[in-house]
């Protein structure tokens, strides 16, 4: 099992390799909340530094045979790079679906992508599948001793920089991120509690901890596509059950609020596993009384996925909404409408004007407004506005 010695041990070996990542607080998300930007670290992501840990561990024989990983992107990188700079033969499987971005990524750090139809753990059963094959010596993503140990190394980070910390927020996908933090926190500063957050769309570690036992998902859906596993490792589960006080859920909508909010607030990008722990802050799903750090894991976002989540995130803070309601038809009847809206202050960016919908007359037009607005309680003076006006507003 894990020990402190083998923390302090990874941090030896990591010193030359990893950055010391920053922990600095972030009030435009909330009160005492302080952010640990792994989404600096190199490769973009925590991942290197559990996987140098491993590939140092390796035996001369095992380093001449290669390795061989499983991931959706950011273990893959952080392996992929290890090798290299040892000059280790590295092959990584990657979900079929994994963003474009890691897989050229990983490439560029040496390795040899085998891209695999299915999810996370369909490409895990494929590299132990080649391993069995070719002899390679298989790096897990998480339910390993040594890439626990070297993701422990932020908890070390974390307890060096802010020493009185209350709360630390992990994200938790198979739970080698949250293993290696809990332990050192726990071991170290005891009353200091840890909270591990989940995409809603891929709860396997908090599902399991509900059933008291190991339980593997049926299927996974997330943005978060860093923590879309469907079932955690063996000794995760068993550090997670012994060292982490909660672990919460998290909505799309929520992660995606997150990921706008520490873009404008903090500048600073985070992909959707790296944003949960901010998301579960934002949103109070656990006491955030007290220091509280947020672990952002990772930045290696997709950018054709980005604008897709800043719209999400507008929408859920209130700050892009659509409106729908009816209109006579006859002239004059839309510009009056919208100017209602504009006397508010409302931004129009599109109009959608149908004679012939559903939900209208045959002497009325359906109207849907998409507005640029404040916040909630603009949204909310419009749709009064509106309505004061005579105007239904339609789901």
């Amino acid at each position: 099992m894990i020990s402190l010695e083998m923390l302090y041990d990874a941090q030896r070996v990591l010193r030359d390799v990893a950055r010391l990542t920053p922990v600095f607080s972030a009030p435009k998300i909330g009160e005492n909340i302080y952010i640990k930007a792994e989404n600096q670290q190199l490769t973009g992501s925590f991942k290197l530094r559990g996987a140098f840990n491993k590939i140092h561990s390796l035996t001369p024989e095992e380093k001449a045979k290669g390795v061989i990983a499983c991931s959706a992107g950011n273990h893959a990188q952080g392996v992929a790079l290890s090798a290299t700079r040892n000059g280790i033969k590295s092959v990584i499987c990657m979900p079929e679906g994994a963003p474009l971005s890691k897989v050229e990524a990983t490439k560029a750090y040496g390795a040899e992508v085998v891209l695999v139809p299915g999810v996370y753990d369909d490409a895990h059963d494929k590299a132990v599948e080649l391993a069995e094959e070719y002899g390679y010596t298989f790096a897990h993503p998480f339910d390993d001793e040594y890439v626990i140990a070297g993701q422990g190394t932020i908890g070390l980070e974390i307890l060096q920089q802010l020493p009185d910390v209350d709360t630390v927020v992990v994200p938790i996908g198979g739970g080698g991120l949250i293993s290696g933090v809990a332990y050192a926190i726990k071991a170290i500063r005891p009353e200091c509690k840890v909270i591990g957050v989940q995409a809603a769309g891929a709860p396997s570690m908090y599902t399991s901890r509900k059933n008291g036992k190991i339980t593997k998902l049926d299927s996974v859906s997330t943005i978060a596509d860093g923590i879309a596993v469907k079932e955690p490792g063996e000794l995760t589960f068993e550090l997670c059950q012994k060292y982490v006080d909660d672990i919460v859920t998290v909505t799309e909508d929520e992660i995606a609020t997150a990921i706008l909010a520490l873009m404008e607030g903090q500048k600073t990008v985070a992909e959707g596993a790296g944003a949960t722990s901010v998301a579960a802050a934002m949103f109070k799903k656990f006491d955030t009384s007290g220091k509280v750090v947020c672990v952002v894991s990772g930045g290696n976002i997709d950018v054709n996925i980005l604008s897709r989540v800043i719209t999400k995130g507008l929408t859920k803070s209130g700050r892009i909404t659509e409106i729908t309601t009816k209109v006579l038809d006859k002239p004059g009847q839309l510009i009056n409408l919208l100017q209602v809206v504009a006397q508010t202050g409302a931004n129009i960016m599109s109009v959608s004007h149908e004679r012939e919908a559903e939900k209208s007359e045959i002497n009325s037009c359906v109207v849907s407004m998409v507005l640029e607005t404040r916040n909630p309680a603009h949204v909310a003076e419009i749709k009064g506005a509106l309505q004061s006006k005579g105007y239904e507003l339609l789901d």
